[in-house]
């Protein structure tokens, strides 16, 4: 089950990123994305890269 865990942290924190950068306004990807500068993208963005790092972590103390 290591790699399921890892698999999904690592995608469910750079989408995590994404949306950080869409909501700060700093990514401007997708152009018509409804996202960019909408600081609430930017907290969710951060609760879903730290659901990310927690997933990588429980895949990483897996045996």
């Amino acid at each position: 089950m290591r790699a399921p865990f890892l698999t999904l942290g690592i995608l469910t924190f750079l989408i995590g990123t994404l949306w950080i950068g869409q909501g700060t306004g700093l990514v401007h990807w997708p152009r018509s994305s409804f996202m960019i500068s909408q600081m609430q993208w930017t907290y969710y963005g951060a609760a879903l890269a730290a659901l990310g790092v927690g997933l990588m972590g429980l895949g990483l103390m897996r045996r």
